[in-house]
């Protein structure tokens, strides 16, 4: 079911001792990025900050911050369940008698009832502030890190419009403050909303956008999905919710908005004019991101509920909420993945990765170099293209299992035969690469290797239970009488690491 908004979200999460109001007054420079960074690590509940100083705002963060909030967001149990309803659109079984075709309806109507909705008007512009009545100053905007260049919105969904196709683009980019009614945009050259300031910047126009904060908790998350360029985020977030997210038009620029958002901040960028120092900031690689020139948005509205909550977050060494939403796009986006590249039977991003660090493979290998076409594949794949270190196994190895991946790397791989570099595009934020954007990737095959790899000894078979053993022990384990059954661990079902 669609949450009709965040405080709605909140509240069953309070109702199900999964969140923790503070109504200590808290400073928002620091304090509450330290509490919530205390908070994450521990794997603790959502958090509510009731009065936060200099704001009449309360302030919500860690609000995706576990699998199980992040899975509640989306409207399933588990991540996979998701993963499951994906993979019967992109690779549907083809029907063959009357009561298969009858099982393909539900799926026929959730595509059928998803594209956004225009409503006439919404809780989100409730109260409309305007000219000089705007000053976001009045919202409990964080500092996160000691060395930020200042206070930044860090969960606002970036609403763009391609000014030659008219396509919608929601993005997550962030926004340091400048004065009570501007804002530094940064985003990256790969990033849509960049793209779309540069068509603007060619055409010498000005360049609407509205920054969405709070409402249905599955809006964040649909602004981090990596979809292909000129797809809809809000179409995706109406096939994840299997109902139509409402937009309204904005009140000052030709763009529309959800209409049940918390927070709305409308305005321009310019592309005529100078840009501006953004950063440092505090980033998700567990370092800061050095300053940077980005363009200046320009606030001509301020719209809100009547009585909004304030949605932030904070990025760095993981576990941070952004884990989570990473979390939750690895398993979304399998079925994807299996689509363009079938021999691939599982994958993790670990989060010591940090999203693009590393990436464990398991492929069903059926030919020699299969590895490496894998490789190539992923790095042609989306933003997977930012993968530095591809580590790919054999199907029957557990990629959650990162102690069982390295074993096999130690074990299958001869570096000077399975390690592969190439050089290209790497994330902005990769500090180690010595240009920006460009850079050098590594790919290590520690898949079991054929003769026409450079192998011409006998490959020796991995020592794994039989199936028929491991069934039979599982069965009889109580009779054993030696405690619980930390279940098996012949064919790759140790538990996570």
């Amino acid at each position: 079911m669609p949450y009709e908004s965040l405080a709605e979200f909140l509240e069953e999460l309070e109702a199900e001792g999964d969140l923790a109001r503070v109504r200590t007054e808290v400073d928002p420079i620091l304090e509450v990025s330290e509490i919530t960074d205390r908070i994450s690590k521990a794997h603790g509940p959502a958090l509510l900050f009731e009065k936060v100083r200099g704001s009449r705002y309360p302030l919500a963060i860690n609000v995706l911050g576990s699998e199980r909030r992040m899975a509640k967001a989306l409207g399933v149990k588990d991540l996979d369940e998701m993963a499951q309803r994906i993979a019967e659109i992109v690779k549907p079984e083809v029907p063959e008698g009357f009561l298969d075709k009858l099982k393909m309806v539900p799926v026929l109507a959730r595509l059928g009832s998803i594209p956004p909705k225009i409503v006439r008007s919404g809780s989100c512009q409730e109260v409309v502030q305007t000219g000089d009545q705007v000053d976001l100053t009045e919202l409990p905007i964080i500092q996160c890190w000691p060395q930020d260049a200042g206070r930044f919105i860090t969960f606002g969904q970036v609403f763009t419009r391609n000014p030659q196709t008219g396509d919608r683009n929601v993005g997550m980019y962030r926004q340091q403050l400048l004065s009570r009614n501007t804002t530094a945009m940064h985003w990256h050259p790969h990033h849509d909303g960049c793209q779309h300031f540069l068509l603007h910047q060619k055409a010498g126009t000005r360049m609407p956008l509205a920054i969405s904060l709070g409402g249905d908790p599955i809006y964040p998350y649909m602004a981090t999905a990596p979809l292909p360029p000129g797809t809809d985020e809000c179409l995706f977030a109406g096939f994840l919710r299997g109902r139509p997210v409402q937009l309204v038009k904005c009140k000052t620029i030709d763009l529309e908005v959800p209409a049940s958002a918390d927070f709305i901040i409308e305005g321009y960028i310019d592309p005529k004019e100078p840009l501006v120092t953004e950063g440092p900031f505090g980033d998700h690689t567990g370092f800061y991101s050095l300053a940077d020139q980005f363009p200046v948005f320009h606030v001509t509205a301020l719209t809100h509920r009547s009585n909004p909550i304030y949605p932030t977050t904070i990025v760095g060494k993981p576990p941070q909420e952004d884990c989570y939403m990473g979390k939750a796009t690895e398993r979304l986006f399998l079925p994807l993945v299996k689509l363009f590249i079938p021999e691939v039977v599982d994958y993790d991003l670990p989060w010591f990765g940090v999203f693009h660090n590393f990436a464990f493979v398991a492929i069903r290998k059926r030919y020699p170099q299969q590895a490496r076409k894998v490789m190539s594949a992923i790095w042609g794949l989306g933003q997977m293209m930012f993968s530095k270190i591809i580590v790919v196994v054999d199907e029957h190895v557990n990629v959650h299992n990162y102690q069982e991946v390295l074993f096999h790397v130690g074990a299958n791989v001869h570096p000077g035969r399975d390690v592969v570099f190439c050089q290209g595009p790497t994330d902005l934020l990769d500090h180690a690469a010595p240009v920006p954007c460009v850079g050098h990737k590594m790919g290590i095959d520690a898949t079991r290797k054929f003769p026409e790899e450079g192998h011409p000894r006998e490959w020796p078979d991995e020592m794994l239970m039989s199936q028929e053993i491991i069934d039979m022990v599982s069965k009889r384990w109580w009779a054993y009488s030696i405690g619980k059954d930390p279940g098996p661990v012949g064919k790759g079902l140790h538990p996570k690491v």
